[in-house]
């Protein structure tokens, strides 16, 4: 296993009831969403509270205790319903701040400029009755546009001020390693502090390794029913990392982000990851793989040695 382990018994993770020591976070489904909307997915929103409620009771059911749910500012997280999920449920939940790509909010209508984006990630973070556990970016597709700096240099200074880990939304699983350099070389985030989503949809083993030598977590999803030509790749992707002695970087999550995909619907929905992904990998990869994977490395992801700022800490990395 590369590095060491970074969920110290002074961190926490960050949920909607609160912080728990991160032992206390059990089998995690590292990259989901319970509430999502947007322009570019009509007719498939997730909006419905009883819907959500019931891919949580399903996922528990299969032995799930904890999801992050990846959904950043603006998109229709619906934030004040998650407590009451997460006591319904027992299934912890992981909020997140962030923004996503521009195409997600329509006219525009969301902050600009750094300065304005980091003060808001710190306010989610760190103020109110429902705190964000984590920051969510996006970048597009084989590249890092102006809107990409501006939030992963957000993103960077709200981790400085707060502890709080990154997500980043990687358009069809590439510029990983672009992103790296940006958030690690340029603002100084450390690589362990950033969770990579999307990878299966880019199958490239020599990018995962070099993600995992630069110590990020690195998050698979699926089965996707829009990326589903890749899933199949998931299995050998997870056993190259495991055998180069990566296992430790690996996170899985089912990405639920259209209706359709739900277990209620006709979709294998969360538990999916339980009943299926799970037990295969155990069987080919390891069990002790399987662990890691599931129940170790979130609670090293999601933990931080949380912060609450007078006020946002200045980029000390380049200007974008």
């Amino acid at each position: 296993m590369s590095g060491e382990t970074h969920a110290a018994a002074t961190q926490s993770v960050r949920t909607v009831l609160g912080d728990i020591a991160p032992g206390d976070l059990g089998a995690c489904n590292a990259h989901d969403h319970l509430f999502l909307l947007s322009p570019c997915l009509p007719g498939e929103e997730l909006d419905d509270v009883e819907a959500a409620r019931a891919e949580l009771d399903s996922f528990a059911l299969a032995g799930g205790s904890a999801v992050a749910q990846w959904t950043p500012w603006g998109m229709g997280r619906r934030l004040s319903e998650l407590p009451a999920l997460s006591r319904a449920t027992g299934v912890h939940l992981i909020a997140a701040t962030g923004l996503h790509q521009a195409k997600h909010y329509r006219d525009e209508r969301f902050p600009h400029g750094v300065e304005k984006l980091a003060d808001l990630f710190v306010r989610e973070l760190t103020r109110g009755p429902v705190r964000a556990g984590l920051i969510k970016v996006a970048a597009p597709f084989h590249r890092l546009d102006a809107h990409a700096n501006r939030t992963m240099a957000a993103a960077a200074r709200a981790h400085h001020a707060t502890g709080a880990p990154i997500g980043v939304h990687l358009e069809g699983g590439t510029a990983a390693l672009d992103t790296l350099d940006l958030l690690c070389g340029d603002h100084g985030v450390p690589a362990h502090r950033v969770i990579l989503g999307h990878l299966l949809r880019y199958p490239d083993p020599a990018v995962h390794l070099r993600a995992a030598e630069a110590g990020a977590f690195l998050a698979f999803d699926g089965p996707s029913r829009a990326h589903h030509a890749v899933d199949w790749r998931l299995y050998e992707c997870v056993a190259a990392l495991a055998d180069a002695g990566y296992a430790d970087r690996v996170l899985l999550g089912g990405d639920t982000v259209v209706a359709s995909a739900r277990a209620t619907a006709d979709g294998p929905g969360m538990r999916h990851l339980l009943e299926g992904i799970r037990g295969r990998i155990a069987q080919e990869i390891g069990p002790d793989v399987a662990h890691a994977i599931f129940v170790t490395n979130p609670a090293n992801a999601f933990a931080a040695h949380w912060r609450a700022p007078a006020a946002v800490v200045p980029d000390t990395g380049h200007a974008h």
